[in-house]
């Protein structure tokens, strides 16, 4: 079974003057505000593209890891991953780092880099993003 997911865009204006609102049509979330100054100079109001990749790629990946952990037979009892997508104007998206921390009773620090490692290679949104550097902070708390 494969499941689609929507999100819509309106947009009004020029690039740099215009702005838009993106509504998650699949979950019925939003609206939230997008315009090109807080894309290019950054905002804590108003979301940028780079965001939403950013927080498709942090949850991407905290699932894709708790399943790999899973799989090895030792559980998490806690994932929290934060994704930083660096995007520069002119350029485009350049890269994105992941930086997880994990409460896995049991696993040693080594086996649970390995494991992270191997999440970020098997999580879909890694592979999407495969044009782009994908980093890796891995650490057990």
């Amino acid at each position: 079974m494969s499941v689609t997911s929507e999100a819509t865009t309106s947009w009004k204006g020029s690039l740099f003057e215009g702005s838009g609102q993106i509504a998650l049509e699949s979950s019925n979330q939003g609206p939230f505000a997008v315009d090109w100054k807080a894309r290019s100079e950054g905002s804590t109001s108003v979301t940028t593209p780079e965001e939403l990749i950013a927080a498709a790629h942090s949850s991407c990946f905290s699932m894709a890891l708790s399943h790999a952990l899973t799989e090895n037979g030792t559980p998490p009892q806690s994932v929290e991953t934060t994704a930083s997508v660096t995007f520069i104007p002119g350029t485009g998206i350049t890269g994105s780092h992941l930086n997880v921390s994990a409460v896995v009773p049991g696993l040693s620090a080594e086996d649970f880099a390995r494991i992270a490692d191997e999440a970020k290679a098997g999580c879909p949104v890694s592979a999407a993003l495969a044009g782009i550097e994908i980093t890796l902070e891995a650490t057990l708390g």
